[in-house]
């Protein structure tokens, strides 16, 4: 269990299977976002619901690997671990996503119990874990019961997202993360004013009361627009890396940015730091790293 100094943030949503064409890695975005955040010294609680399988028992002895809290995962009878079948294609990925697995019947009650004993000083949930409505009443319950920034991750997967759904997550956000071509096609969905991608982000944000989207372009960097406008933009790492793949950089992303974000960094170092630690990511298979080795010398740099 972390010290009691330990920033919590609550994590809701998918625990998935990525099926690689080699091999089946533990993945989901909250889940990856969450090991990211113990590694660097946070208190993650990851809210999501399982079925009652091999990967269940994986995804705990995983979790009391890395030192993780357990108290959210749920236990679902009737429906089975999520699963994604990964498609690689010169270094790039594409998902097949499963219907009808256990997250989509995260459990409203047992999440209002879990939220109040934890009081995190954040909330984290995406997009993919509200297609089915017992999930989103278990998120609408989650965030009726804290008081606390809500960080929106968009992951729009085709078919698994509708824009009722969307806009319904923008409204609950505070904070907005997304890559530039998520960006893009929210901004012909919502028919955002503006022609650059700043314009539109700008749009985004008093359509929907925002404090701040964050942008992220790849290799090209990162940028972040707050409600009075301000931006700040930092470029791509200039370490080449020679990718694997490009699965959980974004996530990986998120996680440092919101650990900046607690700790109190500036908004450009965040950026900076959080865009320099994806791409460490991309040179590995996968998500995340199999030990606590390849967090060491962002830790020591850091000062974490």
């Amino acid at each position: 269990m972390p010290p009691n100094q330990a920033s919590t943030v609550a994590l809701f949503g998918e625990v998935l299977a990525d099926v690689f064409p080699d091999r089946t890695v533990l993945g989901g975005a909250p889940f990856n976002v969450a090991r990211h955040l113990r590694a660097f010294g946070l208190h993650p609680v990851l809210i999501t619901r399982t079925g009652n399988d091999a990967m269940r028992e994986e995804l705990l002895a995983a979790m009391d690997r890395f030192d993780m809290d357990t108290l959210g995962v749920q236990c679902d009878p009737a429906h089975p671990t999520g699963q994604v079948v990964v498609h690689m294609e010169q270094n790039r990925h594409s998902f097949e996503i499963l219907p009808g697995q256990a997250y989509d019947f995260i459990h409203a009650g047992v999440t209002r119990m879990i939220a109040l004993s934890t009081q995190p000083e954040l909330v984290y949930f995406g997009t993919l874990a509200q297609r089915h409505k017992v999930s989103r009443r278990a998120l609408h319950t989650l965030l009726q019961s804290i008081d606390a920034p809500r960080m929106l991750d968009i992951n729009l997967r085709d078919p698994w997202y509708d824009l009722p759904t969307v806009r319904r997550a923008l409204q609950r956000a505070d904070i907005v993360k997304m890559n530039e071509d998520e960006l893009a096609v929210l901004a012909a969905q919502l028919r955002l004013p503006g022609k650059s991608a700043q314009q539109q982000a700008n749009a985004l944000v008093h359509q929907f009361s925002l404090q701040r989207v964050l942008v992220t372009c790849g290799a090209n960097g990162a940028w972040q627009l707050n409600a009075d406008a301000t931006e700040v933009h930092v470029d791509g790492t200039e370490k080449h890396i020679q990718v694997v793949d490009t699965v959980g950089a974004g996530d990986g992303f998120t996680a440092v940015f919101i650990v900046g974000s607690l700790l109190g960094w500036p908004v450009a170092l965040s950026l900076s730091r959080a865009n320099a630690f994806a791409a460490a990511l991309c040179g590995i298979r996968g998500a995340i790293p199999s030990d606590q080795d390849f967090y060491a010398p962002f830790l020591e740099q850091w000062k974490i």
